[in-house]
């Protein structure tokens, strides 16, 4: 609600203090004392601006009209009514249906400074300048795929080549061949793994002892050595190799190839008497723990696990709260679990440490049925936990979820918008191409009010 008079949209002349705007041909007759809240915003300076100084008056507005004193703006109306909030509240709220960044421009135009933003605004603004960041990268990632640099040396192509065939699976046929192997590859390695821990498929070696069979053993060592040539590619082709070698992903890599190297070494050395074998042998065995990690090769060839990855990241906030319940309900069903079983003689609850594990198991209604409460007072403890449980697990569930699908679908929405500012660009690039060619200036100005959106879109991307 307006507590101070709205600015005048009449026709006429303005009274003294008062100053014309024409804004996209609406027209609104300000105040002088209001305007001059915000002295070095442009209304302001054309209102204290000497109407015998025409050359300062055009560098303030696209027209001027001496005898009703009225400027003419080739503005965005809406954009003004939401302008002019500034000089009657002291805050601005982008309205909805306006680009913030489109409206940022206005503020630059008419000289406000970007903090009189609502907070809501910020953040709305802070959200689209990082998605309009994001599009940017991808495009930048399409248009590095599609340029080719006659100027660079032969070296720098066959890098060029050997990068987007080991990390561009959509490039060509053969790194689409490379990534359906790979992603094989980190299936049979993980399976190798499973299999070979079967009692019925290991085999005795010479002190009586269980291990992998020795064609399951070949077969790991097959997959490694893929791994690793594939590994030392890729860090071969990266154009930044400090960027490529501190990846998480790269490094998950990194972690699931050397533990079979070390195996070896430590073998090695076992067998040559340089380490007790004892001291291996358990080495080993720890680090046969660390084959798991291959698994997640998996994320680096499936986008699905990537936005996963992506959604319960910006989830912490969420897992935070689900960890802080469920970390006061263990303590205190656990607490009252031992504290009223301790009247049976037969009681399962030793003490409040172990009747953590209990509380967990109820509370995540897994429910084991290792410890369980005797008494009647017990039982309903036990209920009561139960249904808190439930109750503190399903609360943040819906949030983040509703995380993965907005970020599942923005990141299509990006992928696509990006696809579609490379078409864009090289629908531009062709017709300037053609207007090169064709020398002439009517047929340049036809082409170029073809899509004025659109070219606006592109030099904003570009």
């Amino acid at each position: 609600m307006w507590t101070i008079p709205k600015p005048k949209y009449r026709r006429g002349f303005c009274a003294e203090g008062e100053i014309a705007v024409n804004i996209g041909g609406v027209r609104a007759v300000l105040f002088g004392d209001v305007l001059n809240r915000y002295p070095e915003s442009r209304l302001a300076e054309l209102l204290n601006c000497s109407t015998q100084n025409p050359e300062r008056i055009s560098s303030l507005c696209d027209d001027f009209d001496p005898g009703r004193r009225e400027f003419y703006f080739d503005r965005d109306p809406d954009a003004f009514k939401c302008i002019i909030d500034v000089y009657y509240f002291d805050e601005i709220h982008i309205k909805r249906g306006i680009c913030p960044i489109c409206f940022i421009k206005e503020m630059e135009f008419w000289k406000i400074d970007q903090n009189v933003l609502d907070e809501c605004c910020k953040t709305y603004l802070s959200e689209k300048e990082e998605e309009l960041n994001e599009i940017a990268i991808k495009v930048k990632v399409i248009l590095e795929d599609l340029v080719v640099d006659q100027c660079i040396t032969r070296r720098q192509r066959c890098q060029r080549y050997l990068w987007k065939l080991m990390e561009k699976p959509g490039s060509s046929l053969p790194a689409r061949t490379i990534a359906i192997v790979s992603f094989f590859s980190i299936l049979v390695s993980a399976l190798v793994m499973c299999v070979g821990t079967i009692p019925e498929l290991q085999v005795t070696d010479a002190e009586g002892k269980l291990v992998e069979h020795p064609t399951l053993e070949a077969i790991e060592s097959a997959c490694m050595l893929w791994f690793t040539a594939e590994y030392l590619l890729r860090l071969a082709s990266s154009p930044n190799k400090l960027h490529f070698a501190l990846s998480f992903m790269n490094i998950v890599d990194f972690m699931a190839i050397m533990p079979f190297y070390v195996v070896l070494s430590l073998n090695y050395l076992g067998n040559s008497s340089m380490m007790e074998l004892a001291n291996v042998q358990q080495a080993v065995q720890a680090l046969r723990i660390m084959r798991i990690a291959r698994i997640f090769k998996l994320a680096r060839h499936s986008s699905g696990l990537q936005t996963l990855t992506y959604a319960l990241k910006k989830s912490l906030k969420e897992l935070g709260l689900l960890l802080m319940y469920m970390g006061v309900g263990i303590f205190v069903f656990s607490a009252l679990a031992y504290t009223m079983e301790q009247s049976h003689p037969e009681t399962l609850f030793r003490s409040i440490p172990q009747s953590f594990w209990w509380a967990i198991i109820t509370m995540t209604t897994v429910g084991y049925g290792d410890i369980y409460p005797k008494t009647t007072l017990g039982k309903c403890n036990a209920a009561v936990s139960f249904l808190c449980g439930v109750i503190a697990i399903a609360l943040p569930i819906h949030p983040i979820i509703n995380n993965f699908v907005v970020f599942y679908n923005k990141q299509k929405v990006l992928d696509t918008a990006a696809k579609h500012e490379v078409e864009l660009m090289e629908l531009k690039s062709g017709r300037e191409a053609q207007m090169l060619s064709l020398h002439s200036c009517v047929v340049n100005f036809a082409n170029l009010t073809v899509l004025p959106a659109t070219y606006s879109m592109v030099q904003r991307s570009s």
